[in-house]
């Protein structure tokens, strides 16, 4: 018999080897175990919260029902800083092209800033992504893929390429042509006005905790994630406000509105899966939608680069050429670093994506904005903290 737990034992240590190294952790201090406030919470069960707060944020403010709006916006040195991510409720920002740059996702509810930009183009990965938010999806064009799902009016979405409302700031500067493409709010109430769509939205948002005192919370924090020079980005926890100021590249993030420093009350680290978009790839074989028949064979090219691939596909949970709907996450708030999952259910397009607690219950964020970091397997995160 002792023999035989001898056995267990050593098989258990071997695991939890391989767990360790093939999740790529690299950071020894042992997560800060969720408290007690974060209770199981369903998705099916109405509201999140209570009260006249935003479902995403959980801030209250003046039109905490309304619709939010999802806007694509780029992370190119040449279009920083961008204007709006200080009021935005939720950001997304992840690679377009596997291992290189990235771009991101701005989702605006309480706040809809007078001035949004610059402005870029959708990638499919994006769309699932705001169907969860219930938001209106607002682009300056889009890859073929992407263009191809948003014919098929999958989305409520405004496309400032075929449309009126969106016009060009002064190029000056490091800025390029691409960079001055930007939306105003009153653009974008008169066009969900022509198009007829939704004002009110009906998600049911994502539940919140009240923060923790001063005192309780921690000196400093660093956050490092490791997306490719010049797109990588920290947080600095700042313990008075209760916030992690951002930097890309080592430059202190901000808005170019109103000069407001980018600082998000919760972060998200989701790690997801990234391939490029191959002709020679069998996506039938694996069970999914193949994409290059949504594009006609005679504009096909210059989307294959001679085997390489144009555009990658990030495994979150989209209803089409994912695999996986779910993986690890890391949590920041409060000062603290917390370890769970993800989960976004690949066989609906507008289905939450939900973020769980190791033990299962869904994860009550702080009041703030949060901020949604998509890395791929084995990028650096690591995390510091006093």
């Amino acid at each position: 018999m002792g023999k035989k737990i001898f056995i267990v034992i050593i098989l258990a240590s071997i695991a939890v080897g391989v767990w360790y190294f093939e999740s790529g952790r690299n950071i020894s201090r042992k997560p800060i175990e969720l408290n007690s406030n974060n209770q199981s919470v369903s998705e099916s069960s109405g509201p999140a919260n209570d009260g006249n707060v935003s479902p995403i944020s959980g801030v209250a403010c003046e039109h905490w029902n309304q619709r939010p709006i999802a806007v694509m916006q780029p992370a190119d040195v040449s279009a920083r800083p961008a204007a709006g991510f200080s009021q935005a409720d939720i950001v997304f920002e992840m690679p377009v092209f596997t291992g290189a740059n990235t771009r991101l996702m701005g989702v605006y509810l309480c706040d809809i800033p007078d001035d949004i930009g610059s402005m870029r183009s959708a990638r499919h990965d994006y769309i699932p992504l705001a169907a969860g938010l219930d938001a209106v999806f607002i682009h300056w064009g889009y890859s073929k893929f992407a263009q191809t799902l948003l014919e098929q009016k999958i989305i409520d979405n405004i496309d400032c390429l075929t449309t009126s409302y969106c016009p060009r700031w002064p190029q000056t500067g490091v800025m390029k042509y691409e960079d001055t493409g930007h939306i105003t709010k009153t653009a974008i109430e008169q066009a969900m006005q022509k198009y007829g769509y939704r004002t009110t939205t009906t998600f049911s948002g994502y539940p919140h905790q009240t923060e923790t005192s001063l005192d309780s919370r921690p000196q400093s924090g660093h956050l490092r994630l490791a997306y490719p020079n010049p797109y990588d980005v920290s947080y600095d926890y700042d313990r008075a406000s209760n916030s992690y100021l951002r930097s890309w590249d080592g430059t202190q993030d901000t808005d170019k509105n109103n000069g407001t420093k980018i600082a998000p009350k919760n972060i998200v680290v989701m790690i997801a899966q990234s391939e490029q978009i191959k002709l020679s790839t069998d996506f039938k074989a694996r069970g999914v939608q193949d994409p290059w028949e949504l594009v006609p064979e005679d504009e096909r090219q210059g989307l294959d680069y001679g085997g390489i691939g144009r555009y990658n596909n990030m495994e979150i949970g989209d209803p089409w050429f994912d695999t996986k709907d779910s993986g690890e996450a890391r949590f920041y708030f409060n000062g603290q670093e917390y370890y769970g999952t993800w989960k976004k259910d690949k066989s609906k397009l507008d289905s939450k994506l939900t973020f769980y607690n190791s033990d299962g219950s869904e994860v009550k964020f702080v009041p703030g904005q949060i901020w949604v970091d998509i890395v791929e397997p084995g990028y650096g995160i690591k995390w510091e903290q006093q």
